[in-house]
């Protein structure tokens, strides 16, 4: 599994107070701990920064660099701000976060994406918002974002599809669709595009202490949809030890034949079962809880464990 670390995130209140004050030491530490913890790959998101975007993405970038030599996930609306942080790579080929199919991104940003030779993630998301079927997602890919690549001449093995993850708080109908459209998206195109989701996305809105059993529940299941790359939090140990059995095929507990067994299950467009799960074992009954509510078979409640 590709990582790209999630961390340096503006809508932390320590980002936000480390960017106001420069801090290049914590943004070092920030970033250096990702890598060590296994990103591949760190996400600088920033926001807009409308007002000092031509100081900004360049500082960051520098101090970034002074302590890894990954690729730099450049995660803003700006435009210009994209191009003044590309402006300052000096090491690995970036990554641009993100176009959509909304004509204005779709014009510049994989123009911006081919100047500098950087790959693009790209949303299946039109001006009208974000459709709700795997299909239609996977038709935004097909109809919008792919040939604009083809179009450019921009390598399409460089174009990272991101077919957006939604919270299962609210939107829990999506969870199933987003594993679809992560399935079919791979049979899309020859070379098919890279795939890409922000999977902590699932978990938003839910109780901070439910949020890493649903994340790597969800990661076990989209792993088994084919999914190999995700904006996510490498710190997040649960959900690390989770892909390590997955890669590893390491059965060496209960709790690891399980999430081996979800994993097999939608890689063969099966529906697991309880049969699958001893209930005696709380921790597999808490993931066979997590499994029904991901795959709209029970509605979630942020007391769905208790129940």
């Amino acid at each position: 599994m590709y990582i790209i670390g999630e961390n340096i995130h503006i809508i932390s209140p320590a980002v936000k107070e480390a960017l106001k004050n420069r801090d290049r030491e914590y943004f070092k530490a920030a970033a250096l701990k990702q890598v060590e913890a296994g990103a591949q790959c760190v996400d600088l998101n920033l926001g807009p920064r409308k007002k000092d975007w031509e100081e900004v993405f360049p500082w960051m970038v520098e101090t970034v660099e002074m302590v890894v030599d990954v690729p730099l996930c450049i995660d803003t609306t700006n435009v210009n701000g994209m191009e003044a942080a590309l402006k300052t790579i000096t090491k690995a080929q970036p990554i641009l976060n993100s176009t959509s199919a909304e004509s204005e991104r779709l014009e510049s940003i994989p123009e911006l994406a081919k100047k500098y030779n950087a790959k693009m993630i790209a949303l299946t998301m039109l001006k009208s918002g974000i459709p709700v079927g795997a299909d239609e997602r996977v038709n935004i890919a097909l109809e919008h974002l792919i040939p604009r690549c083809l179009e450019l001449d921009y390598p399409i093995t460089d174009l990272i599809i991101d077919p957006l993850v939604l919270t299962v708080s609210g939107c829990q109908e999506y969870c199933p669709e987003l594993i679809e459209a992560i399935r079919t998206i791979q049979y899309a195109w020859d070379p098919p595009p890279m795939i890409s989701v922000g999977l902590s996305n699932v978990s938003n809105a839910v109780p901070h202490k439910n949020r890493p059993l649903i994340n790597s529940v969800y990661c076990a299941m989209v792993m088994g949809a084919g999914l190999e790359m995700m904006i996510a939090n490498p710190l997040e140990e649960e959900l690390m030890e989770v892909i390590r059995v997955i890669e590893a095929r390491d059965e060496s507990t209960p709790l690891n034949k399980l999430y081996l067994t979800i994993n097999d299950r939608i890689a063969n467009m099966e529906i697991s079962t309880i049969d699958d799960v001893d209930m005696s074992d709380p921790e597999q009954a808490a993931v066979w809880k997590t499994v029904q509510i991901l795959l709209n078979q029970v509605i979630y409640a942020d007391s769905y464990l208790e129940q």
